[in-house]
């Protein structure tokens, strides 16, 4: 099938919004919403409430466009709150991993076959952190380039420090279990290595989503592995749906009261949920008693 829809003027795109049984109670506001947040980048937020198997894509709830932006800077607003608790996770997963592993493999650890489960994807990790590292503009990568020559890449302490969240979670995950990778597990209040594996997984996907302005709400994710054995409170109830972002955010909420005990991540979530317009918190996993949870009490 041949692509033949045309552009249309900001006007336009309201009228066809109205078309399809949108209300809205000011189009002058409308109008200059339009202007600065694309048509496209709403329609994530108005797919829910339309019949998307139409051609005319019909609202088949009664909603209006100044509830659908509500529902837009709302969504925004958790985004800079996952994003914020996300970096705090990030900075000390690097922490671990490389000074775990430096500590019993040397400062170039990163650079050794053996440590490693797939010599393919290490040789594949391998290439990629170069290019990260080749692209860095930090002081300290220059600094080791004009004095260092042997070996001519920068030590684990730089070279994962200007990797990508998602990189570093790539070599995490195909590091051979041994006790650097069980201490940093065991850092993060987990026995089990395949957990924190798809935990850091989860994270860094979830952490992409936010940094590229993505929509959070009503989002499937990555399946997330909920823990059994865990040195502190986590969620009592274990049929939430692992794919939903309180899932996520659960497990962010976990790793936070261990490395970061006056995070208020977990208060500024609740104030937020308040404000959750069109009764959609359901839509993004949320239990109608998830406030009863221990783990979200702890912060309190």
């Amino acid at each position: 099938m041949k692509y033949n829809k045309v552009p249309i003027k900001f006007t336009e795109q309201i009228e066809l919004l109205k078309q399809r049984g949108l209300r809205f109670s000011n189009e002058s506001s409308a109008l200059r919403y339009l202007s600065n947040i694309s048509y496209y980048r709403l329609r994530a937020y108005t797919y829910p409430f339309q019949d998307n198997s139409h051609s005319h894509q019909p609202f088949i709830v009664d909603v209006t466009f100044e509830e659908i932006i509500e529902l837009y800077v709302f969504d925004r607003k958790l985004r800079l709150l996952i994003f914020d608790a996300i970096e705090k996770i990030e900075i000390a997963l690097r922490t671990q991993v490389i000074y775990h592993f430096a500590l019993n493999h040397g400062s170039h650890w990163q650079l050794k076959p053996e440590l490693f489960r797939d010599a393919m994807r290490f040789a594949n990790h391998l290439d990629s952190l170069q290019k990260e590292i080749d692209r860095s503009n930090e002081t300290f990568i220059e600094h080791y380039k004009n004095k260092y020559t042997n070996p001519a890449e920068p030590p684990c302490w730089m070279s994962l420090e200007v990797s990508s969240m998602g990189l570093l979670s790539k070599i995490f995950q195909n590091l051979k279990k041994g006790p650097e990778k069980i201490a940093v597990t065991t850092h993060f209040g987990l026995r089990d290595v395949s957990v924190i594996e798809n935990w850091i997984l989860c994270f860094s996907t979830l952490r992409n989503i936010c940094a590229h302005h993505g929509r959070i709400w009503n989002r499937r994710l990555i399946k997330i592995k909920l823990p059994t054995n865990t040195s502190q409170n986590f969620l009592k109830n274990k049929t939430v749906y692992t794919n939903k972002l309180y899932a996520t955010l659960s497990c962010i909420e976990y790793v936070l009261n261990l490395i970061s005990p006056g995070s208020t991540f977990s208060i500024r979530l609740k104030s937020l949920m308040k404000t959750c317009p069109l009764a959609q918190t359901k839509e993004m996993g949320f239990p109608d008693d998830w406030l009863k949870e221990e783990l979200w009490k702890e912060s309190d």
